[in-house]
This record gives C-alpha cells, structure tokens and sequence, in this order.
C-alpha cells in the first residue's frame, strides 16, 4: 500500500471541499485546558471561501477555552470501510454570536446528518432550533491530508 499525501497548506482545495461534503464527523480540539486537547465529534460544514464552520452553545467549554486562546483544528476522516483518507486543519477561530446564523447552519446540517423525514429526528432538530447557538469559524492557516 502506498500513500499519497499531499503537501501542508493553508487553503482547501476543490478536493478537500468535495469530501468535507460528506456527512462525516470531524473531532473538534482546542488549543487551551489544563489537560492535552480532548477531541470532541462535531457536525460540521465548510464554506466556498474556504472556512470550517461549526455550532455550539454559547456557554460551552468550547466557547471558554476558544476566548483564552483561539486556535482550534478539527480532523475528518472517511469510515474504516472505505480507504483511508484524513484532513487535519487548524488555524485561529472566531466566535460569531448572530444566533439565527448558527440556528442556519444547525438545520443545513440536521439535513445533511438526518433524515429529517423520520418524526424523532423532525423533533430533535425543532428542540435544537429552539436552543441558543453560536457558530465557530476556524481560517485554516495549516492544512494536512492523506489518502491511501
């Protein structure tokens, strides 16, 4: 088996763009804690300018650590069914607290993750759209991939 990996950079390719479409989880990190980096699975979704979205509560760890320190990365990689792939991309966050935004993307992603045909899933996404939310942008400024 030969890999081939592309070289790090600091912007998404068409490629990188095409997979990231996928209803894959990413394992989110930041930079900050007392402990290593705890990963934690998030639904995701990357923008055409070449930005990492994702949404959170407003209170979440995630939210605190990021306001000490705000960088961040998250990894995705394909199922253990497919051939290995992975992009890791970290980079400086922002933290946007235009609520109907992030309510936005949590129903563009309910889509994507759900089907939103099944009743329980309507309801969990009615009682998500009901929450507070606030997005989490990460710029890449390092990008690392592979694929087998």
């Amino acid at each position: 088996m030969s890999d081939i990996a592309a070289p790090s950079s600091d912007t998404l390719t068409a490629d990188d763009l095409d997979f990231l479409s996928r209803p894959l989880l990413g394992f989110f990190s930041t930079a900050t804690g007392p402990t290593p980096p705890q990963p934690r699975p998030v639904w995701f979704e990357a923008t055409a300018d070449g930005e990492i979205q994702l949404f959170t509560g407003p209170d979440s760890l995630k939210v605190r650590r990021l306001a000490a320190d705000p960088r961040a990365s998250i990894v995705v990689a394909t199922p253990v069914e497919e051939r290995e792939r992975w992009i890791s991309i970290s980079g400086a966050t922002r933290i946007e607290t235009d609520g109907a935004a992030a309510r936005e993307l949590a129903a563009r992603l309910a889509d994507r993750y759900w089907d939103l045909d099944d009743p329980t899933r309507a309801q969990d996404l009615a009682e998500i759209l009901a929450d507070d939310w606030v997005r989490i942008v990460i710029r890449p400024d390092k990008i690392r991939r592979l694929s087998f």
